[in-house]
C-alpha cells in the first residue's frame, strides 16, 4: 500500500505538532510563540529530528544511537541505507544525549555506557544472539542479554523473565489469563522491535516501511537493569507521553446494559446518588439509546429519550459527563446509511454482527469520514466522549505498520482535539478484532496505545479469583506505557453479586485509574445491596471521589515520567523475592500500599499481606507494620488493607461535593504518617481543556519532616507555583499526622494553636494516635509550616523565626526543665521542581 493520505495523513500530522518540552511549558516567565502553543497534537513531543552524529554508530550496514545511558537504538539495513523518519511507535528520538565509549576489537563493536557495554560481531548479517550481546547488571546480578528480533509472524521478540503486559481484553475471563510481553523483564532488558511500524514522513502522512533487498531491523534495546523506573521513562520519552485525562475522569462512572430512559435518570438514578451522598461524575449510557437497531442504530430511540438535546443539557448543569456505546457497523436500514453511502459512493460489505450489519474500513478516507460522521450529531447535542466497543462486528483498518485498535483509538482522541477537549476513548486496545475474546500480536504492539485510550478489559465473569487478577492486571498493564485501565466493577456478568464479593470490588475500584460500575444488566448500585455492603459501597465511592486531587497528581506524574498510577511493588522494591510473589498487590503512587481482600467473608476476612522495607502505618486504623515482612490483617466490610508509608503524603479533599466541578477545591487534607521524610507534589489545572499543555497549571510542593526521633514533625506546603484560569487564591488545610504520640504543641506558621474539634485549631484521637490540625483559610501564593511536638519535648518552646514565644496548652504542658529549642521546625525549604 502506497501513502495514506488526506482525512488519516492529516490525523497523523497532528502528531508532528511542535510544542515546548513539558520541562519548560510551565516554567514561570517562559514566552510561548504562538506557534508553540497552537494546543492540536495530543502529544507534548520535543522537535522531531535525528541523533547527533556524535550519538551514532555506523558500520557498514548496522547503525546504533545512543538515546540514553539505558536505550540504544538498533538498525540494520542490508544496503545501508538508515531511516531517520519517525515511526508511528517512536514519536521521538531527540533525547538529551547520554556519554559513551565505542571502539572495535577482533572484528568486534563495543559501544559502552554507563549502564550497559554492547557488543555486536561485524559479520555483515542482520542481528541476532549470534553477533549481538549486552552486558548489564539486573541488581546485583550480572546479566548477558542475547536480542533476538521477531520472526517476521507478529509474535514479537522472546523475552525472557518478561513480568507481563496486556491482552486486547479480559473478555469471557472468569480468572487469571495469560498476557503477553510488557516492557518490563526481571531479566532487566527488553527489545521493542519496531521494524514494521509505519512511518511519519515531513508531511505528517503516514507510509510503510520501504522495501530492502534482504531483512531490514529497527528496534530499541532497553537496558534498566532493575530499574525499571528508568525503563519506563525512556519508553514514555520514545513513544511520546501518555495522554492526561480530565480531572473529572478520576471521579465514578455509572454504566449499566439495561434500557434507562431520560426520565428514568432524572427522577430516580441521580436522585438517589444525591440522596444518598454518593458522588457521580460519569454516566455511560449503553446501547438500548439507539434507533432504529438497539446495536448499531445511529438514532436516539425517542421512546426513551424524546428529548436529547434537554437531557444532555440538563446532564451538563448536573454535574454529568455523558458518554455513548458506540458498536462499529449500522444497518443498511437505518435512516442515516443514505448518508453513509453519498459519502463512501457505494455499499459497505456485509459484516459478521449479533444483528444485521454493514461494516467499515477506517483506513479508507471517506469511510472513515462517514464513520464519523455519525458521531457528530450526538457531540453536537453534548455528548462528551465515546465508549469504541469495537468487539464483534467485523469493521476493520487495512493500513500497514498499525496496530488497528490503536490506529482507531489514535482518531476518537484526534478528534476531541479538535473540539478543544482532551482527546481519549474508553476501549479494548493493542490488537485488533479478530473474534470475540482473542487477542491477536500485531508487530507493531500496544506502544502507542498510552497516548490516546483508557484501556476497557471488557466483557469478564464476576468471581473472587477474577477479582484478584484484576488487581494484578492493572498492574501489569502499566509495563506498556499505559497508566490507564477500567474495569466493569463488580465484573461485566452476574446478575446480583454476594454482599461480599460487590463490596470488595468497590473497594478495589476506589484505588484504581478509572473506577467505573458497569454490568450485564446486573445490581451494581450500592442500594442493591442494603446492610453492611451498602454502608461500605457509599463509603468507598466517597473516598474515591476525595481522593481526586491525589489521583490527579498521579496522572500528571505518569504524564511527565512514564510511572504509572498503579505500581507493581517490584517497581520500587526490585531486589525483593517478595514484590514479585504478590501481584495483586500494589502502590497507587509511592506512598499508599494496597493489599485488595481477595476472600469471601461479610465479617472479619484475614488477609495475608507482605510489607515492603520501612514503616506503615494503616489507613483505617492507625496500626504500624514494619517491614520486609508479612503480616495478616484482618477487616470487616467496612475497611480494607491499605497502609501510608512512613513519611508518605496522601492529599484529599476535605468538603463532600457531588460532583469534581461542583465548587472549587477550597479545603485539601495532607495524611502524614509519622516515621520518615516524605514529598508530594499537588498539580492542579482548569481540568478540562488543552490550556494545561502551554503552562496554565499550578503545582504544589508538599512536605514532610521530622527531628528527634519520632518527637516532633514540620509539614511545609509551598507556595504554588503557577498559574491557571480559575484558580483557587486562599485554601484551608487540614493536616492528620498518623502514628504520633499525644502532642505536646502545635503550631501553624510559628504560632501556637490550641484544641479545637471544629474550624482552626486541633485534636487528638488516641484510638487511632490520629493528631488532626486545621487551618483557617490561607493563601496559596505563600507557604503554610504546620508543626507539631510530643513525647520528650517541652511546653516552653522558642523559635527563632517565630514573632513571639509559643506556648502549648495547660493541658500538655511539661516542666521547665525539659524545655528545648525547634528552630530545625521552621528552617525555609527550597521550592520543589516538578519532575520531567
Amino acid at each position: 500500500m502506497g501513502r495514506v493520505a488526506g482525512t488519516v495523513g492529516r490525523a497523523l500530522a497532528l502528531l508532528m505538532t511542535v510544542v515546548l518540552p513539558l520541562s519548560l511549558a510551565g516554567s514561570p516567565g517562559t514566552v510561548l510563540s504562538a506557534a508553540a502553543t497552537t494546543p492540536t497534537s495530543v502529544l507534548s513531543v520535543p522537535p522531531a529530528r535525528a541523533r547527533a552524529p556524535e550519538s551514532t554508530v555506523v558500520d557498514g550496514a548496522t547503525r546504533f544511537m545512543v538515546l540514553s545511558p539505558t536505550l540504544v537504538r538498533l538498525e540494520y539495513s542490508p544496503e545501508g541505507r538508515f531511516e531517520d523518519r519517525l515511526s508511528f511507535n517512536a514519536v521521538n528520538r531527540d533525547f538529551p544525549g547520554a556519554a559513551f565509549d565505542t571502539w572495535v576489537e577482533d572484528g568486534t563493536r563495543v559501544i559502552r555506557t554507563e549502564r550497559l557495554t554492547l557488543r555486536h560481531r561485524q559479520d555483515g548479517t542482520p542481528f541476532g544472539p549470534g553477533n549481538l550481546s549486552v552486558d548489564l547488571a539486573a541488581g546485583q546480578r550480572p546479566v548477558t542479554a542475547r536480542p533476538s528480533f521477531a520472526d517476521g509472524s507478529g509474535a514479537g521478540a522472546p523475552s525472557p523473565g518478561n513480568l507481563g503486559g496486556w491482552r486486547r481484553s479480559l473478555d469471557t475471563a472468569s480468572g487469571p489469563v495469560p498476557l503477553h510481553d510488557g516492557l518490563l523483564s526481571r531479566e532487566g532488558w527488553y527489545l521493542l522491535d519496531d521494524s514494521r511500524t509505519a512511518l511519519v514522513s515531513d508531511d505528517g502522512s503516514l507510509t510503510p516501511r520501504p522495501p530492502h533487498s534482504g531483512q531490514y531491523q529497527d528496534g530499541y534495546f532497553f537496558g534498566y537493569g532493575h530499574d525499571y523506573r528508568q525503563g519506563l521513562r525512556d519508553l514514555r520519552d520514545l513513544t511520546g507521553p501518555p495522554m492526561l485525562l480530565p480531572r473529572w475522569a478520576f471521579g465514578n462512572w455509572f454504566s449499566r446494559y439495561h434500557p434507562y430512559s431520560a426520565a428514568d435518570v432524572q427522577r430516580e438514578l441521580l436522585p438517589r446518588f444525591r440522596r444518598q451522598r454518593v458522588p457521580l461524575d460519569v454516566l455511560v449510557v449503553d446501547t438500548d439509546y439507539k434507533s432504529p437497531d438497539a446495536w448499531n442504530g445511529w438514532n436516539w430511540n425517542t421512546s426513551l429519550f424524546p428529548e436529547p438535546t434537554r437531557f444532555l443539557s440538563w446532564a451538563r448543569k448536573q454535574g454529568l459527563r455523558v458518554a455513548l456505546n458506540v458498536h462499529n457497523s449500522i444497518s443498511p436500514r437505518d435512516p442515516k446509511y443514505a448518508q453513509v453511502r453519498a459519502t463512501v459512493g457505494k455499499d459497505l460489505p456485509q459484516g459478521d454482527c449479533p444483528t444485521e450489519c454493514l461494516v467499515f474500513d477506517w483506513s479508507d478516507e471517506q469511510q472513515l469520514r462517514a464513520y464519523f460522521d455519525l458521531h457528530r450529531p450526538f457531540e453536537d447535542q453534548g455528548v462528551r466522549t465515546w465508549w469504541n466497543d469495537w468487539c464483534c462486528d467485523g469493521s476493520r483498518v487495512e493500513i500497514d505498520g498499525v496496530t488497528p485498535d490503536t490506529w482507531l483509538n489514535a482518531q476518537y482522541a484526534l478528534r476531541d482535539e479538535h473540539r478543544g477537549l482532551r482527546g481519549f476513548t474508553y476501549a479494548r486496545g493493542g490488537s485488533g478484532f479478530t473474534g470475540y475474546g482473542e487477542s491477536r500480536q500485531y508487530p507493531q504492539g500496544p506502544w502507542a496505545e498510552h497516548r490516546y485510550n483508557i484501556h476497557f478489559t471488557a466483557d469478564t465473569n464476576s468471581s473472587w479469583e477474577l477479582l484478584a487478577f484484576a488487581a494484578a492486571y492493572t498492574a501489569a498493564h502499566g509495563n506498556t506505557g499505559n497508566p490507564y485501565v477500567t474495569h466493569d466493577i463488580g465484573a461485566h456478568n452476574g446478575d446480583r453479586l454476594p454482599d461480599d464479593l460487590y463490596a470488595r470490588w468497590v473497594q478495589l475500584g476506589a484505588f484504581q485509574p478509572v473506577l467505573r460500575l458497569h454490568s450485564n444488566h446486573g445490581l451494581r448500585l450500592p442500594w442493591d445491596y442494603p446492610g453492611p455492603a451498602q454502608e461500605s459501597a457509599e463509603r468507598f465511592l466517597r473516598l474515591r471521589s476525595s481522593l481526586v486531587p491525589y489521583s490527579y497528581s498521579l496522572a500528571r506524574q505518569a504524564h511527565d515520567t512514564g510511572l504509572p498510577m498503579v505500581r507493581p511493588l517490584y517497581l520500587n522494591y526490585p531486589e525483593h523475592d517478595e514484590a514479585y510473589a504478590h501481584p495483586h498487590q500494589f502502590l497507587y503512587g509511592d506512598d499508599v500500599l494496597v493489599a485488595p481482600v481477595t476472600r469471601p467473608g461479610t465479617g472479619v476476612v484475614e488477609t495475608p499481606v507482605w510489607f515492603p522495607p520501612g514503616t506503615w502505618v494503616d489507613y483505617f486504623t492507625g496500626r504500624r507494620y514494619t517491614g520486609p515482612g508479612t503480616a495478616t490483617i484482618g477487616s470487616d466490610l467496612s475497611r480494607m488493607p491499605v497502609f501510608l508509608r512512613a513519611g508518605g503524603i496522601l492529599t484529599t479533599r476535605s468538603d463532600y461535593v457531588d460532583h469534581s466541578d461542583q465548587r472549587p477545591m477550597t479545603a485539601v487534607t495532607v495524611d502524614v504518617a509519622q516515621g520518615g521524610a516524605g514529598a508530594l507534589d499537588l498539580y492542579e489545572d482548569a481540568g478540562e481543556g488543552l490550556g494545561y499543555r502551554h503552562g496554565q497549571h499550578t503545582t504544589t510542593p508538599i512536605r514532610y519532616h521530622q527531628d528527634n526521633g519520632r518527637h516532633a514533625g514540620n509539614l511545609t506546603i509551598g507556595a504554588a507555583h503557577g498559574y491557571y484560569p480559575g484558580q483557587v487564591t486562599r485554601r484551608s488545610w487540614t493536616a492528620r499526622f498518623r502514628d504520633v504520640d499525644p502532642p505536646t504543641g502545635v503550631w501553624v506558621n510559628g504560632a501556637a494553636i490550641g484544641g479545637s474539634h471544629s474550624g482552626p485549631g486541633y485534636s487528638y484521637d488516641a484510638a487511632t494516635r490520629t493528631l488532626t490540625v486545621r487551618t483557617a483559610p490561607v493563601l496559596t501564593a505563600r507557604a503554610t509550616t504546620i508543626g507539631f511536638a510530643s513525647g520528650q519535648l517541652s511546653s516552653m518552646l522558642s523559635c527563632a523565626h517565630c514573632s513571639q514565644p509559643i506556648t502549648v496548652p495547660a493541658e500538655h504542658a511539661l516542666p521547665p526543665d525539659r524545655v528545648e529549642r525547634l528552630d530545625f521546625l521552621f528552617r525555609p525549604q527550597a521550592p520543589a521542581r516538578r519532575p520531567g
